[in-house]
């Protein structure tokens, strides 16, 4: 029998016995360990979600709040923003996106408060970030401002104006890159608003106030229409300012100064500068554009985005009359209605008639300004023209009435007593003040209102005066009084009436009225102590008249007024001088404008004046910046005759060095050209330049000195001459490098110009007896002069004319004492070879010239310091090869030289420059022989 085995169960009870100790559980925790502190310091610092506002909120926070349904807790994000971009502001830049998406999405929110929390952070986001990080995101604001603007409430369309005010005053070219919706949109809105308020009027509203405050109510109440009118006239002045100011400029024009105000009708060309050296002689081809220049190609038609978010496309909509007329036969009517409800009416007559308040001339000066831009929306001028046709067609009977009836307005002074004035009546007179940019002038309102009237005259007819009597009459009585007053006009109001009297002499075309409104000019123009600006503006008047207008109207070209001005340009040209180098190349502008065109009396005033305009030593010619003193060399070709005085300062002119050495050419080369030397024949019997003055003129030049100059030369002790020696026959008087190399350049014109006469024969027998007449007897030379006469001689004379001896003479004189002072000129290479290279020219083109240098070289008179740098001009003549034919033509000379320098040194040592000489006098003499017609000229 099998024994059983007991089976062992899977919990098995332990039996606890009386003190036995209780045996540990087998997930006991052993507590046998020891603990230290960790600190993390970190741990506890704020989490790296960025900047936070005093209530421990990121911009993340923020910017998600402004989607939660409370609109305490929106104001408080909105609130909490501007604390924290305000504490950083790089948080603009890199939340730009984010910032501008959700703040634009509350521009229709239901809280006012929320709004005018929107309106204040919007302020001061937009005045830190650029333009340029805005406009990508632009459109978005555009979109959420369209649909404030066209809100249901009347509450989000006010504080839509608030948001557009923000934009106006801080991206207005944005602003005017989407007009055609949001302008649209703020006409509309400005005109409910208008039919809202007349629609309370009429249910009598104002009528049923019977109480004792009636009046002061009334009275309020008119204020806040009146400052809702004026607001709005300022937010669509700005609108069509930002409009017109950001479009595209025209091809053509360069800027919209307002110096250039009355310029903007007339067509501009670009000018193209063709300098005629180098199409002299065929050396290419000018090409012949059309348009003058003025139309450019375009070099690419690829466009980074469509058409329609650039301001060229979006700007196309109000280029066209028909599209402007469409704009404002909404807009004028409803300005004239504003006008008449708010400063009209029964106002006007307790304003007494042309006296107005203060608040009233701000209104008006506003309507006017907004007529002016709608007029500029059209840049083009055949455009400009049937607008303007058109607005005189539709109201110019209602801006007789409304605006010209009391011309012209004065200021309306109220007597001020000392009582309790509303606060609220206080602050919107102060709002109308700071919007207006202070009180509105008397003078400005005027002179806008003839800005606007001026542009409604007929133009082109013969009778308009009589048609616009009326009205155009009392235009031109107040610009002629204002402008003959004697008072100083600022350049602004200057510009507007200036432009007013523009326009009324080309469209009027009466020789009567225009010498009034240009005698009222003159006399503002002939006030002293005027500011640059103001002289500027009054200067490119005339200027421009005469020249874009002279030719087109007789009755401008007959002007007597334009021809005193001209006449007067000369003596104001001089008396200016270079205190104002931008007026004196205004009036330069004018001068050789009517200098080109034979303006008699100006060509006799600048013959007057012209050896004050280029006197060497202040006049305009030296001292004018070097466009100007351009102008001033080519003025000279008009002049009718060029007397020996003026060519002695000319002369001076060429030779001082305070014209560069181009200039000087051009101005020797327009006298060459006025004489009839040059080949070119005269009408006139009365030549411009006598053949005795154009051949003084050029040896003068060529001299570089005048006559006083080298006779004090003679008894100068200065350092920088070199005294006379055997091998220095002339004491040389050593110029600087800059006086030396211009003389250069103009020795080279005087050269080219003696080179073109007809008879050189005779042109080197005048030159001849000058130079043996003024300078042979001169014992001191400048070197710029010896080089001259070196390089000049070669270059004029004939090869059937033999030369005096007295001229080889002091020819040879000048190059022994040029090829000494050769020998020390080592620190300057420029000087050193102009100089060897004007010696080489005379030595072989020169009959006999070398020896005579050759014959004066006599060692016997020489000192022992001396005869090494005769050696050396010996060698650097025999090394020259195109002078060996010479050399050899006078070997006997150079033989005889050499025996002498031998004999001299004959002893056992021998000098370096010994060898060297002797070494080139071998090698010339064992080359070929000179030819039996070089010898025959020695």
């Amino acid at each position: 029998m099998t024994k059983k085995h007991k089976r062992q169960d899977d919990f098995q009870k332990v039996k606890l016995k009386v003190g036995k100790k209780k045996p540990k559980a087998d997930n006991a925790t052993d507590v046998n360990f020891k603990s230290r502190a960790i600190h993390l310091p970190e741990q506890l610092k704020q989490s790296n979600a960025g900047p936070t506002t005093h209530r421990h909120l990121n911009i993340k926070d923020l910017l998600s709040q402004l989607h939660h349904y409370n609109s305490n807790v929106k104001q408080g994000a909105l609130v909490g923003l501007r604390e924290l971009l305000s504490a950083h502001p790089t948080l603009v830049e890199q939340h730009t996106s984010a910032i501008l998406s959700e703040v634009a999405a509350l521009f229709t929110d239901k809280d006012g408060t929320v709004r005018a929390a929107v309106v204040r952070l919007l302020r001061f986001v937009a005045q830190c970030i650029p333009v340029e990080r805005v406009a990508p995101f632009f459109p978005l604001l555009s979109a959420h401002l369209t649909c404030a603007m066209t809100h249901i409430s009347e509450s989000i369309q006010t504080d839509a104006l608030r948001f557009l005010d923000v934009l106006l005053e801080h991206f207005p070219g944005l602003l005017s890159q989407r007009h055609n919706v949001l302008l649209t949109s703020f006409l509309e809105l400005i005109s409910q608003r208008r039919m809202g308020k007349k629609d309370k009027s009429a249910k009598g509203g104002f009528v049923q106030m019977h109480t004792s405050h009636s009046l002061q109510v009334v009275v309020q109440l008119f204020w806040e229409s009146f400052l809702s009118y004026f607001m709005d006239g300022c937010r669509l002045s700005r609108f069509l300012q930002a409009v017109v100011e950001e479009r595209p400029l025209e091809e053509g024009m360069t800027n919209r100064n307002a110096l250039e105000m009355w310029a903007g009708e007339k067509s501009t060309t670009t000018p193209i500068e063709v300098k005629w050296e180098e199409h002299g002689f065929g050396k290419g081809r000018i090409q012949m554009f059309e348009h003058s220049g003025a139309m450019h190609t375009p070099h690419s038609t690829y466009r980074l985005r469509p058409d329609s978010n650039l301001a060229a496309g979006m700007n196309k909509d109000l280029n066209s009359a028909e599209t402007v007329q469409g704009f404002a036969e909404t807009l004028v009517p409803l300005l004239l209605d504003i006008w008449v409800e708010a400063a009209g009416g029964d106002r006007v007559q307790m304003d007494s008639g042309h006296l107005l308040s203060p608040e009233s001339m701000a209104l008006m000066f506003q309507i006017l300004t907004i007529l002016q831009l709608l007029r500029r929306l059209t840049p083009q001028g055949d455009q400009q023209d049937i607008l303007d046709a058109w607005f005189r067609n539709m109201y110019l009977a209602d801006f007789k009435h409304h605006y010209m009836k009391n011309f012209p307005y004065g200021l309306l002074e109220v007597a001020r007593h000392k009582k309790k004035v509303d606060g609220k009546r206080l602050h919107q007179q102060a709002v109308v003040g700071t919007v207006a940019g202070g009180n509105v002038e008397p003078l400005a309102l005027n002179v806008t209102l003839c800005q606007v009237m001026v542009t409604l005259s007929l133009k082109g007819c013969s009778d308009v005066v009589g048609q616009d009597a009326d009205w155009l009459g009392p235009i031109r009585a107040f610009i002629k009084e204002t402008l003959s007053s004697g008072s100083k006009l600022s350049s602004k109001h200057l510009a507007a009436l200036l432009e007013v009297v523009w326009r009324m002499i080309v469209t009027q075309r009466s020789r009567v009225v225009t010498d009034e409104l240009l005698q009222a000019v003159y006399v503002q123009y002939q006030q002293r102590n005027l500011g640059v600006t103001v002289r500027t503006l009054l200067l490119s008047f005339f200027s421009q008249l005469y020249i874009e207008e002279h030719q087109n109207h007789p009755h401008i070209a007959r002007s007597k007024i334009l021809a005193s001005w001209l006449a007067s340009l000369p003596v104001q040209l001089v008396q200016l001088g270079s205190r104002n180098p931008q007026l004196s190349a205004h009036l330069l502008e004018t001068v050789q404008s009517a200098a080109a065109r034979g303006n008699k009396d100006l060509l006799n005033i600048l013959q007057k004046r012209a050896c004050s305009l280029y006197d060497p030593q202040d006049g305009c010619v030296v001292v004018l910046p070097v466009e100007s003193q351009k102008k001033l060399v080519q003025i000279l070709y008009f002049l009718p005759v060029i007397p020996p005085e003026l060519l002695s300062c000319l002369s001076q002119v060429c030779n001082t060095g305070r014209v560069s050495a181009s200039l000087a050419t051009a101005l020797m080369r327009t006298i060459h050209l006025r004489s009839p030397l040059s080949g070119w024949s005269s009408g006139s019997q009365d030549v411009p330049v006598k053949d005795v003055d154009y051949l003084s003129f050029f040896f003068t030049t060529l001299t570089g000195f005048s006559s006083e100059t080298l006779q004090a030369l003679q008894h100068t002790d200065e350092d920088c001459l070199m005294p006379s020696s055997t091998l220095s026959p002339i004491s040389v008087f050593a110029t600087t490098l800059d006086q030396f190399l211009h003389h250069w350049d103009v020795v080279e014109e005087v050269c080219h110009c003696l080179e073109t006469l007809g008879s050189r024969a005779q042109c080197f027998d005048v030159i001849q007896t000058a130079i043996i007449k003024n300078l042979c007897g001169l014992a001191v030379v400048p070197d710029c002069l010896c080089t001259a006469l070196l390089r000049c001689i070669p270059r004029l004379l004939d090869v059937n004319f033999l030369p005096s001896d007295t001229l080889l003479h002091f020819l040879s004189d000048c190059c022994l004492s040029m090829l000494n002072l050769l020998l020390q000129l080592e620190q300057s290479a420029h000087k050193r070879d102009r100089v060897w290279e004007a010696c080489f020219a005379a030595l072989s083109a020169v009959p006999r010239l070398l020896r005579l240098v050759l014959q004066s070289l006599r060692v016997c008179d020489l000192c022992e310091e001396e005869l090494p740098h005769l050696a050396q001009i010996l060698s650097l003549l025999l090394q020259h090869t195109q002078l060996r034919n010479h050399m050899m033509a006078n070997a006997s000379l150079l033989q005889h030289i050499i025996q002498d320098l031998t004999h001299f040194y004959s002893g056992e040592t021998r000098e370096q420059w010994l060898t060297d000489l002797l070494y080139c006098y071998s090698v010339t003499l064992s080359g070929p022989r000179g030819n039996m017609g070089m010898r025959e000229i020695y």
